[in-house]
């Protein structure tokens, strides 16, 4: 049963062609944003309550994807726009969004994965790995940060749709714009940059993703043997 399952979400591919299923289980519309080399779908593309669609990147590929939400009829879009325009082509979307980052057979037959909140939130991620080798799960969240965002973090929206009209919480870095919290002139290494006390309540919320620049130790994670991924929103 379970081969079946992989199976249907993943149909068997070709030589140096791997899979990402992007599935979206936000009980609202998401327009995926991709950048990376290949410009899968023109970068972009419309995703409704519970659908999903897959895109083929080649062995190698280094790219995001990240959520748009609440985009009207021009694509004018709440959090994460890369212009008015459903395919980003190549464009990056503007702060602040969740984002899954995939860094394929980087090295010795390894995959490098992570979701990332360094620049800032708007929806939950989940990455989940299937056929390879000492893969684990990456980002997801246990609650959401548009509930506890402080107030000068908070992106907001007015329209009717949104129960809860803070809809994006910038990153500590772009909110506050210190050195600290950006991790930069005299706290640019390891040994000088550490998680402050919003980064921390990021942290909290989802535990498997960056919450500022040095969090690799609990949020970057490696796959073996040409895994296929499952991107996740909500």
């Amino acid at each position: 049963m379970l081969f079946l399952l992989i199976a249907f979400l993943f149909p068997l591919n070709s030589f140096g062609d791997r899979k990402i299923n992007i599935f979206n289980r936000c009980p609202f519309p998401v327009w995926p944003g991709i950048v990376g080399p290949g410009n899968p779908e023109g970068g972009g593309f419309r995703l409704g309550n519970e659908q999903n669609r897959i895109i083929s990147v080649e062995d190698g590929w280094e790219g995001v994807i990240w959520g748009r939400t609440l985009c009207d009829s021009r694509m004018r879009c709440a959090t994460g726009t890369c212009g008015n325009r459903e395919q980003c082509n190549g464009t990056i979307g503007r702060f602040p969004f969740t984002v899954a980052e995939f860094s394929l057979n980087e090295s010795n037959d390894e995959d490098v994965y992570s979701v990332s909140l360094i620049n800032g939130y708007n929806v939950p991620i989940l990455i989940d790995p299937f056929g390879g080798q000492g893969c684990r799960r990456a980002g997801g969240c246990v609650s959401d940060i548009n509930d506890f965002c402080p107030e000068r973090m908070r992106i907001t929206s007015n329209r009717r749709s949104v129960n809860n009209n803070v809809v994006g919480c910038r990153s500590p870095c772009d909110a506050l714009r210190s050195d600290r919290e950006c991790c930069r002139g005299n706290f640019e290494t390891p040994d000088k940059c550490f998680r402050s006390h919003v980064a921390q309540t990021f942290k909290d919320a989802c535990p498997s993703a960056y919450s500022f620049l040095f969090d690799d130790a609990t949020s970057s994670f490696g796959c073996q043997t040409n895994a296929e991924y499952l991107v996740q929103f909500c």
